[in-house]
């Protein structure tokens, strides 16, 4: 399995993998999660989308350097693949992308009810920072100091 940067042919793969992995919490938040209103296309053609693959694509992570740490956008992989550790391999992905661009930390924001991704994320390292309300969701932002 690799890891390399997205490219414009694997749009339709990385939003597939996005709706699948992010349509089952549009019940659970009352809302579209953020990832599934993205603009894939031009992610990709910014450099930010990074899929693991293994034959095909089974995973991305969505980074941009900003403000001095990595932000970690949007982790999402396959619903048939998940439990296989790929989340937690893209997650250390960030973080050796981050001390490569000589970042000082990493910081992700998930939505309140997405408990099982905070225990995740925790599990990591990352400390919750702050809570605020945004477009009607409730974001817990956390952060991971390297």
């Amino acid at each position: 399995m690799g890891i390399r940067l997205a490219e414009s042919a694997d749009r339709s793969a990385v939003e597939t993998i996005v709706s699948t992995a992010y349509e089952p919490y549009v019940q659970v938040i009352g809302a579209r999660p953020l990832p599934l209103v993205a603009d894939y296309g031009e992610l990709i053609s910014q450099g930010r989308v990074h899929v693991l693959e293994n034959g095909e694509i089974d995973a991305l992570i969505v980074l941009q350097a900003h403000e001095g740490v990595l932000l970690v956008e949007n982790v999402a992989v396959r619903p048939d693949r998940q439990g296989r550790g790929l989340g937690r391999r893209l997650m250390a992905f960030a973080e050796f992308r981050a001390r490569s661009l000589g970042l000082r930390a990493l910081r992700l924001y998930t939505n309140e009810k997405m408990t099982s991704n905070i225990g995740l994320y925790k599990s990591l390292g990352y400390r919750e920072t702050e809570r605020e309300a945004i477009d009607g969701r409730h974001v817990v932002h956390m952060r991971k100091e390297l």
